[in-house]
């Protein structure tokens, strides 16, 4: 195996020589990154480049063959057995090498660029009605190279098979630089008029043919025994009788035999109908019991899960966020398909009644709601993160989550599987892809000590063999990469493992593409990243992070990389890395650099790095994350932890101190409003603006006056003993009080009479800017006034700040009375869902709305969503814009931060907004002001408002478009 250079400098000379305009990235912002995937391992590189083109990739690997540096080819870095990190130039084909280069209809294949995103090639091929096959659960970022490097399958494989079978060509750069095609019926060069090229691929081409004719035994006895062997090299599609299919024996090679550039893949039909049914179990290995009759009815996906996920499933997002599951402590998902949906839904009933005269099920049912079915299948799509921090707190690994036998052996094996965890004190969290006989695991391994390093070490061997003795593969889809490579002397013979050798030689006789997996491959217990130094950061936070026993270090630690964040559709986050595509921008980039931070790794000035402070920059805080990370990664939390630290002692930003102290400066606006509005409208606004680090590319908006707070909230008094509190937050007071006194209108329309608490502050602008000690101080006193012995529920109509109360409060406080208080907060939809008499409804509604949910209520308040709540009320259309509005408090107002903000609009917000016709009456509502600030700013003068839910079901007012 080659090694690196000791420093980047050399070879980001050459590459500057011989690829001008390359992108290449040193330091710690780079490489803190990119030394993770979603394994245990971490392995820092020397570099990341982000090529653009083909011959981009020949500079690279000739410029690295020169230095003696190691290229690690990387996708979506979702892999799970580190096979995506590497010492040396790490490459990443998704940033720029993501373009689909042709859709050829007729012969139904597409040709695309490694770095495609298997979502966007499926989203391309829709209008065909063809889509990819193999749908692995990260099909929203998982990129068409990582899963040719893995041979993926996914959850509709026992239809579909693994990614080799869908293989038709694959453009390649060997590691001496020729480019080459390998297909079905061998390897070419690239160039046929480069009789240089064309010489070296014939003698390549010759080489492999050689290895294959000395090892037919083995190839014929020991590989392609059952479906997901995809453990070691895929030599049996270079036998004779199989027509030398190079294209197919390389996926699979996981970039450590060639760098794939390119693919021609085929497609398939879309099915035309299509039923789940939901199979509930007392017992995994129950569920197992009826794999093989179930795959007598042909289904399209067969899955299986224990409880576990689903109850953290629950836990984190609501317990409404899984529904149509029948009793049981493990469930099966079984998909049918056909042409019609009559036939389809005939097929299913008649499957469900066959299970049930086998008497192993404890129910089961046919999923009709489309709602339902999204759900369930989030679930199993979500499984890897959810399994890696249960509901309980514990912490679980891959290493071993990815073995495979033939299907009929998988009750036997899993039986035989859990007697082994429990004869070594271990739990593991089961799923899977139950009907390709492929089973994920999550283990709650030790790896942070040299004793539960060894114990997992010998747990490992002694999986392997079991796996063997069974029939079975250590891997069925994602690799052995450098979890398992040590493992395949356990599964192969001497003979075959030569011959995966000497298959590498060939290709890579210098050993420099992706070093330490499948042949040579590293000890599985090096490199591991809970393999911490000891002089790891002290860490003494002001945020309690209640949820993690280690405090902020298992906070940021909750990130295992499964990429969820870097999904360019669905759910809200990350808003930042869908406005600029890039790994720093996310989520996950930013835990990974946190992590290298609290150990002193590649990022070493702890709180006052830099780099990390960068990569903080363009992160809202809208607490998306918290929501959609299937472990709950809390950045906002963490981003506002950050800065105190960072900034303790120092001068901050001027933005947090003319954003994050508005509420007290608001309160001295509303004495002298009318003035100070027109002064700010001037050049004197403009002025305060740039000096307070505000853009000037936005009007400020107007402050109300006190007075105007009062008239509005005597006007709203009905005189009825109040059942609840109605917390008037530093925004409504400041900006728009009429929402105050809609609010305490529909509340006492609803059955829900209030009085409100116009004094006090929940401290969010504060938090969010870091001035923790400050927004501990308000929200100490906010949290004094309103814990007095009053058990009425909070309602407050600002998201954010209903938000911070929620959550920020206990968790800055860490104070029975801040729990206290923090229970007995509501939305203002959360109050009309739950606390409203029984049928109640407005007196009118439009027939149709556009919404803007604040992010903040997206993630704190699942279950209670303005969307649930009209549609119940009876708006008969809803048109949502699913993401972040772009203003997110203050961000959006900060000068360096406007042009990502309306980025931000324009994933989303901004085309709803420009869907509305221009004659027709809009009705857009925004609970959040910065939602509503911001819809007024895109809507410019074209008469579109946004406004309040409680203005729109206010029974006082009067509402454009409405039908009586």
């Amino acid at each position: 195996m080659t090694g690196t250079t000791a420093t980047p400098e050399p070879l980001v000379a050459r590459l500057a020589e011989t690829a001008p305009g390359l992108r290449v990235q040193t330091g710690p912002g780079a490489t803190g990154l990119y030394a993770y995937d979603a394994s245990n391992y971490r392995v820092p590189p020397l570099a990341v480049v982000f090529p653009r083109t083909a011959d981009d990739v020949v500079a690279v690997l000739l410029a690295c063959r020169e230095a003696g540096v190691t290229i690690t080819p990387r996708g979506g870095g979702t892999s799970m057995a580190g096979n995506a990190v590497g010492p040396g130039v790490v490459l990443d084909f998704s940033r720029y090498m993501n373009r689909i280069l042709d859709i050829d209809r007729e012969a139904r294949t597409a040709r695309v660029e490694a770095g495609v995103i298997l979502d966007a090639l499926r989203d391309a091929t829709v209008p065909d009605g063809l889509t990819f096959g193999p749908d692995p659960s990260s099909h929203s970022r998982c990129t068409l190279g990582g899963m040719i490097g893995n041979d993926a399958c996914g959850n509709r494989s026992v239809r579909h098979g693994r990614t080799s079978g869908h293989i038709e060509a694959l453009e390649i750069v060997t590691a001496d630089g020729v480019r080459a095609v390998a297909d079905r019926t061998g390897l070419r060069a690239a160039d046929p008029d480069d009789p240089d090229a064309v010489r070296r691929v014939a003698r390549l081409e010759a080489d492999v043919r050689r290895l294959i004719d000395d090892s037919l035994a083995p190839i014929r006895t020991e590989l392609g025994r059952i479906p997901r062997q995809v453990s070691g090299y895929q030599l049996h599609h270079l036998l004779p009788e199989h027509g030398f299919d190079m294209a197919r024996a390389l996926v699979g090679t996981e970039g450590s035999c060639v760098v794939v550039t390119a693919a021609t893949v085929r497609l398939v039909a879309t099915a035309q109908a299509s039923a789940l049914l939901t199979l509930g179990y007392d017992d995994v290995v129950d569920a197992a019991e009826d794999v093989s009759e179930i795959l007598r009815w042909n289904p399209t996906a067969l899955e299986g899960m224990d409880e576990a996920i689903v109850a953290t499933m629950r836990a984190r997002r609501g317990p409404d966020s899984v529904t149509g599951l029948p009793e049981g402590r493990a469930w099966l998902y079984v998909e049918l398909d056909g042409d019609d949906q009559a036939t389809v839904n005939t097929r299913a009933a008649e499957l469900l009644d066959e299970l049930r005269t086998r008497g192993r099920m404890t129910g089961g049912r046919v999923v009709e709601s489309a709602a339902e079915r999204r759900s369930l299948w989030r679930v199993r799509e979500d499984g890897a993160g959810l399994a890696a921090r249960l509901v309980d707190g514990r912490e679980s690994w891959p290493g071993w989550e990815d073995a495979a036998v033939a299907p009929e052996k998988l009750a036997r094996y899993l039986r035989d599987f859990r007697e082994l965890l429990a004869t070594h004190g271990l739990t593991g969290v089961l799923y899977g892809h139950f009907g390709a006989g492929c089973v994920h695991v999550r283990i709650d391994f030790d790896l942070a000590t040299d004793a539960g390093r060894g114990a997992a070490r010998r747990f490992l061997a002694e999986a392997a063999a079991l796996v063997v003795e069974h029939g079975g593969t250590l891997s069925g889809e994602h690799g052995d990469g450098r979890a398992r490579g040590e493992l395949l002397e356990v599964m192969y013979s001497h003979r075959m493992i030569r011959a995966f050798a000497a298959f590498k030689e060939v290709f890579d006789p210098e050993g420099l593409l992706n070093p330490g997996v499948i042949v040579t491959p590293a000890p599985l217990d090096v490199d591991l990243a809970l393999h911490t130094p000891s002089d790891v950061l002290p860490v003494e936070t002001l945020f309690s992070f209640p949820h993690d026993e280690d405090g902020f270090t298992g906070a940021v630690r909750r990130c295992v990389g499964v990429g969820r964040c870097r999904s360019d559709t669905g759910g809200v986050m990350c808003p930042s890395y869908r406005a600029t595509g890039e790994e720093n921008d996310s989520t996950r980039g930013r835990a990974r650099l946190l992590q290298e931070m609290v150990r002193g790794g590649t990022v070493q000035e702890g709180w006052r790095s830099t780099e990390v402070k960068d990569a903080l920059d363009l992160c809202l805080s809208c607490k998306a994350c918290s929501s959609d990370c299937p472990v709950g990664v809390d950045m906002a939390t963490y981003k506002a932890e950050f800065l105190y630290q960072h900034y303790k002692g120092r001068l901050r930003p001027r933005s947090h101190y003319s954003l994050g102290w508005l509420p007290l400066t608001s309160v001295l606006a509303g004495y002298t409003a009318r003035p100070l509005n027109a002064l700010l409208r001037g050049p004197v606004g403009r002025l305060l603006a740039r000096l307070g680090g505000v853009t000037t590319k936005r009007r400020i908006p107007v402050f109300a006056s006190r007075r105007a707070l009062r008239r509005v909230l005597r006007a709203a008094r009905t005189g009825e003993p109040a059942k609840a509190l109605l917390f008037v937050d530093s925004f409504t007071r400041a900006f728009r009080p009429e929402v105050a006194g809609a609010a305490s209108r529909v509340l006492a329309d609803a059955g829900i009479p209030c009085t409100a608490q116009d004094d006090l502050c929940c401290g969010l602008t504060w938090a969010g800017t870091g001035q923790l000690s400050v927004a501990r101080r308000v929200m100490a006193r906010t949290v004094a006034r309103l814990d007095n012995g009053d058990e009425r529920p909070i309602v407050v109509a600002e998201p954010s700040c209903a938000a911070a109360l929620k959550r920020d409060v206990p968790e800055l406080l860490g104070t029975d009375a801040a729990r206290r208080v923090a229970a007995r907060v509501h939305t203002f939809t959360g109050a009309l869902t739950d606390l409203a008499a029984p049928g109640w409804t407005p007196p009118r509604l439009p027939t149709s709305v556009v919404l803007q949910t604040h992010c903040h209520e997206y993630a704190t308040f699942a279950g209670r969503r303005p969307h649930d709540l009209l549609r119940k009320l009876g708006v008969y259309k809803v048109d949502e814009a699913e993401g972040c509005c772009g203003l997110a408090g203050n961000f959006g107002f900060e000068e360096q931060h406007y042009d990502t903000s309306m980025a931000v609009a324009d994933l989303a917000l901004k085309p709803s907004l420009d869907g509305i016709g221009q004659d027709a009456p809009a009705v857009v509502v925004a609970d959040g002001f910065s939602c509503a600030t911001q819809i007024d700013h895109l809507a410019g003068d074209r008469g579109i408002r946004a406004r309040h839910l409680a203005e729109l079901l206010d029974p006082a007012a009067d509402r454009p478009g409405e039908t009586s």
